[in-house]
């Protein structure tokens, strides 16, 4: 039976979050080096049917204690229970030395959808605590995030992540630089999660060469509301963390408004001035939220 060792990996922010296909050995030896806040082991797009065997050994290879992606966050992105792979990649997990930081399930339309891989993580022995992501990414999603969403503390979900390329598909929308046709579906996920204190990552940007276009959706994620960035290539985890980091001065803002607040004469203060204006207790807890996504 499958179990989770200890570890010490860190909590911490997920501003660049890397896919990686499980069938590629050679990738997941560089994983280590590379610094991305989380990784996700992909068992479904990434790889193709004639390779999901393989792939499923390969994580029980790079769960282990010793194994690739020892050390590290780690998220496993499942195929869905309704196709012809998803209970072996369940079942494969049962062997595996230890159960991923998380399990990311695909084309989630309904917390149905939660409950039924819940449900089977459970029968394969997973720990009680194990986390559900979500993969937003179909029209019957963004019409249910109500529903998804309010749904977390009974299916486990922590986090959203956004699928822009098969709501594009699905939806039809022809999604041009800047992304103006998907942006207020894009809200709209951001909005739920933040109801229900849920991350929420933004989606993959397919053109792995465009260094300035990578750059500016991170920046219209980050404004956005986005806590980081899916990831599709090691060369954009840099430029996704600089985007969705705090900057140095708002560290250094945040850090005054905090210690302001500390001080005995504001202990009960609901508002105080500060370099000339004035400062709530709202401002205090964003200042507390820019700090703790350092």
């Amino acid at each position: 039976m499958a179990r989770r060792l200890s570890q010490s990996v860190p909590a911490g922010p997920l501003h660049s979050v890397l896919y990686m296909p499980a069938s590629n050995r050679r990738a997941l030896e560089k994983a280590r080096s590379l610094k991305a806040d989380a990784i996700i082991l992909d068992l479904e797009d990434a790889v193709a049917p004639a390779m999901k065997a393989a792939a499923r050994g390969a994580i029980r290879e790079a769960l282990g204690p010793d194994g690739l992606l020892s050390g590290l966050r780690v998220v496993l992105r499942i195929n869905g229970l309704d196709t012809d792979f998803g209970a072996d990649d369940v079942a494969a997990l049962t062997y595996a030395p230890r159960w991923p930081d998380a399990v990311l399930v695909p084309k989630v339309s309904s917390p149905d959808d939660l409950a039924r891989v819940g449900a089977a993580m459970r029968r394969a022995g997973a720990p009680g605590d194990l986390a559900l992501w979500a993969m937003i990414e179909t029209p019957a999603a963004i019409l249910n995030l109500r529903d998804i969403v309010s749904a977390a503390p009974e299916t486990g979900l922590a986090c959203l992540v956004v699928g822009a390329n098969d709501i594009a598909k699905e939806t039809r929308m022809r999604v041009s630089p800047g992304r103006a046709a998907l942006v207020p579906l894009l809200s709209s996920i951001v909005v739920a999660a933040r109801a229900h204190g849920l991350a929420v990552l933004d989606a993959v940007y397919n053109a792995i060469g465009d260094a300035d276009g990578f750059a500016a959706e991170c920046a219209q994620g980050r404004d956005l509301g986005f806590d980081g960035k899916t990831l599709i290539h090691p060369s954009q985890i840099a430029a996704a963390k600089a985007a969705f980091a705090p900057s140095a001065d708002e560290i250094a803002e945040a850090e005054a408004i905090v210690a302001a607040f500390a001080l005995p004469e504001n202990a009960r203060a609901g508002a105080i001035s500060l370099d000339g204006r004035m400062v709530e207790r709202l401002h205090l807890a964003i200042a507390e939220q820019i700090l703790e996504s350092r």
